[in-house]
């Protein structure tokens, strides 16, 4: 069998008990054995300032090392306001530069939007799916991924118990390593 394909599963919160945070470690856990998940957080990455883009920070070097080492990269977010949380559209401006060598091109990209309310971040999704192209590389169209309530998806120690949600994050990311094996031919 070959290789699987790094994955870097970007959590778009920050709070220490984040759904989104829940989602990404149930998805390293169900993940078939053709993908290897890591999930990363952001709390490390500084602010984005183009000031700084001539002699960058030692957290933008290694976030984008990161980036470059994966075959494909996975947001799991929430939705602030409509929209996606600062510190996640942060990183992704970190990513980008310097501009024309975004660390994020070439790489498979999957969205998933949460939410414990109805909607299931689908404004958040849009709004990556507006900011991605052209610093990133193909994103997976279908099935889209908007999980609302997530709220009574997991245990108390964080594990995901709800098995309609299990069953359609199988099928996202067998989905999803489908099109990652499309994309490193």
């Amino acid at each position: 069998m070959a290789n699987p394909a790094r994955v870097t599963v970007i959590v778009g919160s920050l709070r220490k008990e984040s759904f989104s945070l829940k989602l990404a470690h149930a998805l390293k856990a169900i993940a078939p054995s053709s993908l290897a998940l890591e999930v990363m957080t952001l709390e490390s990455i500084s602010f984005f300032n183009q000031d700084l883009e001539a002699n960058p920070p030692a957290d933008w070097v290694a976030f984008r090392d990161k980036l470059k080492a994966s075959d494909a990269v996975i947001f799991v977010t929430p939705e602030y306001n409509r929209s996606v949380p600062g510190m996640l559209k942060n990183a992704i401006d970190v990513a980008s530069r310097p501009f024309g060598q975004s660390s994020l091109n070439g790489r498979a990209i999957g969205i998933i939007g949460n939410s414990p309310g109805a909607h299931g971040g689908v404004s958040a999704v849009k709004h990556l799916q507006q900011i991605l192209p052209g610093i990133s590389g193909p994103i997976l169209q279908q099935p889209e991924m908007y999980l609302g309530g997530i709220g009574d998806a997991f245990d108390t120690s964080g594990a995901l118990t709800k098995d309609s949600v299990k069953t359609f994050l199988v099928k996202y990311l067998d989905t999803f390593a489908a099109f990652v094996a499309q994309q490193k031919k």
